[in-house]
């Protein structure tokens, strides 16, 4: 039975705004190890699950779709948003 993984997508670490970290992610986890391919090198497995990302509006939609399609699934619950008030002063002290 395969299983996925939900979470909400975190904010883009080289950018300040907050584009598109409202939506939920539903990702299958890997069934097979990835093994180098001969030829090129690249890691890679059978498994096209993968590849395969689902977003959704909630958190709520995300799990009644797995359920609907009897996946196992478990929720990363999204980090705690921690702000850093500061001054412009503070940069010369």
């Amino acid at each position: 039975m395969p299983s996925a993984r939900i979470y909400q997508r975190p904010k883009n670490s080289t950018q300040s705004g907050r584009a598109r970290t409202d939506m939920w992610v539903l990702e299958f986890e890997s069934t097979e190890p990835k093994q180098p391919d001969p030829l090129t090198g690249w890691a890679g497995s059978g498994d096209t699950r993968d590849q395969v990302r689902l977003t959704f509006p909630t958190v709520e939609a995300a799990q009644a779709y797995a359920e609907k399609q009897g996946l196992t699934y478990h929720v990363v619950p999204a980090p705690e948003r921690k702000l850093k008030l500061q001054a412009y002063a503070d940069n010369f002290r």
